[in-house]
């Protein structure tokens, strides 16, 4: 955390300067209690914080920051719905609160950074430097005009930011780590044990009867959240992308060809040669070497008269295009295997050139993938098309025209889908298929029906949708789910089973019986398991049963389930544990990440004290004035 409060006090996000330091914090409000939100507070006031206030402009100002920023970073337009499902309006009210707890301490304490400081703290700023790495006046206004902020007014955050960072700094800007916990965190990670043990399968459960009405209803009783149905959305949505507009057939072969041509790589193995080459001072000397060899002469021959060792002859082996030089490259691929060249003006002097070798291409035939280069030309072609359809679609829409209008009139496919929950699953529990599924679920979710959504931004275009219908999440009754309720009855009863014997089995174990003897007793066969590591499946040791492993002593036996069905009964065999070697670049980088980890548990620990020490009072209604929330 204040790593990244250093980083962020050297740019420009315009409000967000003054917000974004402890937004790391916002998951441990939960813990410190919002029981103060409800009292009355001015109407203009948000929040209280001490002798602080924010106010809604403030509020308002932090919050369409956001929310421009999120828009950026996703590419599209953030909807006041979708901004509230996402909670952004209590981050960003935290994240002021959290700013002004640390501004009043700041004050108590008589905290104040020089005109100096401040000064160079924007001079330095890689943001309003220019090309020639100087301050740059143009940028630093610039940048003041897009979060509409003052000199004066930026100043004062820069102020109040770096005084807040001094007071993390101080806090916990210079952690010592403990040897202690280096060695454990080394123990936790490089611990590795091995085991002896056997598996008991669901057949040694032995013979479980079916489950009478009587115990299936009381087992269903006890479990109805595990059976309740969620809720459905019924949604229409309708895709604009570049493969959705092109158009195939309107591309010609020429282009087509030329396309294949340019990307022929893609299409298999291009031609590749072996090359030998000897390099002469002039050209003279060149055409002598040249004609020698038309008189009879071996290349290897003029290779040794000019002190060529084998090794320099070799050239190498290459595609046309791999050679760097043009006119060496022209001449090694027209001639036939075995060939020399005349002499050819090199761009480091002239030279003799012979292919000892000729791997032939393997490309695809243009003819065989013309369908698919016709598809990418147009694909492109039809990308620039996206923008001016997006603007009359949206024309449309402000017309009330329905998505299944302006998909017949833009030739776009409408999918409709009559249920899918929260997950993207139908009502069979199966995958739905809805262009950009993940988003488009989750936004239908946070919508309601008849709401004029924005279109999402793709990586190829657009997704509009509209929720047409909800059906909320219910109870189901028994005869529903009877099948499903028996079955997992009997998977109950098994897993008591092999847990009430696995039980009996370590128990024998640890007072000293054999593990063969008593695996044999049971027709199991005793299996070793060695470099078990933490958290990892090995051979067929599930996860969870390796981590039982390492939660008993050396020497000690256990058992825990080992998949949905069975169990491992076992006894620790033995544990190493690598030396922690303090110089290596391993070790210093665990030993950032606890000092990083304990120093936000102290930043944590101490706003959340000072917050309860100064009193924080949130106005719920004027929160929701700010962020475009109903009144």
């Amino acid at each position: 955390m204040l790593r990244n409060m250093r980083k962020a006090g050297q740019t420009i996000v315009g409000k967000a300067i003054a917000t974004i330091f402890f937004g790391a914090l916002i998951v441990s409000f939960a813990i410190w209690g919002i029981g103060d939100i409800f009292r009355a507070t001015p109407a203009s006031t948000v929040a209280e914080v001490g002798d602080t206030t924010i106010t809604v402009d403030q509020t308002r100002n932090a919050y369409t920051n956001e929310l421009q920023r999120l828009g950026r970073q996703f590419r599209t337009v953030i909807s006041p719905e979708q901004a509230r499902a996402f909670g952004l309006d209590q981050q960003v009210i935290n994240n002021l609160v959290t700013d002004a707890v640390l501004a009043e301490k700041a004050r108590e304490m008589g905290l104040s950074v020089s005109d100096q400081l401040v000064a160079a703290s924007i001079v330095n700023n890689p943001a309003f430097k220019g090309a020639d790495g100087q301050f740059n006046r143009a940028l630093f206004d610039q940048a003041l005009r897009n979060i509409n902020l003052s000199e004066a007014g930026f100043v004062q955050e820069q102020r109040s930011a770096m005084a807040r960072l001094h007071l993390a700094e101080a806090i916990a800007g210079d952690i010592n780590v403990p040897l202690a916990a280096r060695e454990a965190l080394n123990r936790y990670a490089t611990e590795r044990r091995a085991s002896a043990y056997f598996l008991l399968t669901a057949t040694m459960a032995g013979d479980i009867p079916a489950p009478t009405a009587e115990q299936l209803q009381s087992f269903f009783n006890e479990r109805k959240s595990t059976f309740r149905a969620p809720e459905y959305r019924a949604v229409t949505a309708m895709a604009l992308d570049a493969a959705a507009l092109a158009k195939p057939d309107t591309v010609s072969e020429a282009d087509a060809r030329a396309r294949y041509e340019q990307q022929k790589a893609r299409y298999g193995s291009p031609e590749r040669r072996t090359i030998q080459q000897i390099t002469f001072p002039s050209q003279a000397e060149a055409d002598a070497a040249a004609a020698k060899i038309r008189e009879g002469a071996t290349f290897e021959s003029i290779a040794a008269e000019r002190n060529v060792s084998p090794q320099d002859l070799e050239l190498g082996t290459f595609t046309k295009a791999e050679m760097l030089d043009q006119a060496v490259a022209d001449a090694a691929f027209s001639l036939e295997q075995g060939a020399t060249s005349a002499p050819v003006a090199g761009r480091f002097g002239p030279v003799l050139l012979r292919v000892t070798q000729i791997q032939p291409e393997a490309v695809r035939p243009f003819e065989e993938v013309a369908g698919e280069l016709r598809q990418e030309v147009a694909t492109e072609r039809a990308q620039g098309q996206i923008e001016r359809i997006h603007d009359e679609i949206e024309d449309l829409r402000a017309g009330a025209k329905p998505l299944a209008d302006i998909a017949r009139e833009k030739g776009l496919t409408l999918v409709q889908i009559p249920a899918v929950d929260a997950n993207g699953l139908d009502k069979a529990g199966n995958p739905v298929d809805i262009p950009a599924k993940d988003a488009v679920v989750k936004a239908a979710f946070a919508s309601d029906i008849g709401v004029d959504n924005e279109a999402l931004r793709t990586g190829t275009g657009y997704v509009w949708y509209d929720v047409t219908g909800i059906e909320p999440s219910r109870e189901k009754n028994l005869d529903e789910v009877r099948d499903q309720v028996a079955a997992q009855w009997r998977e109950d009863q098994v897993a008591q089973r092999l847990s009430e014997r696995a039980r009996g089995l370590t128990e024998r174990l640890e007072k000293g019986e054999a593990i063969e003897a008593v695996a044999q007793e049971i027709g199991a066969t005793v299996q070793t398991a060695t470099d078990l590591a933490r958290n990892a499946a090995k051979d067929d040791l599930t996860a969870e049963a390796v981590n039982r492993i390492f939660a008993v002593p050396v020497g000690k036996a256990g058992h825990a389930a080992n998949g949905a069905d069975g169990r491992a009964v076992f006894k620790v065999t033995s544990a190493t544990v690598a030396p922690l070697v303090t110089s290596t670049q391993q070790a210093q980088n665990t030993e950032n990440q606890l000092r990083t980890g304990i120093s936000d548990d102290l930043i944590s620990q101490y706003i959340a004290q000072v917050r309860q020490d100064l009193g924080v009072t949130i106005n719920q209604q004027a929160l929701r004035q700010a962020t475009g929330g109903e009144l």
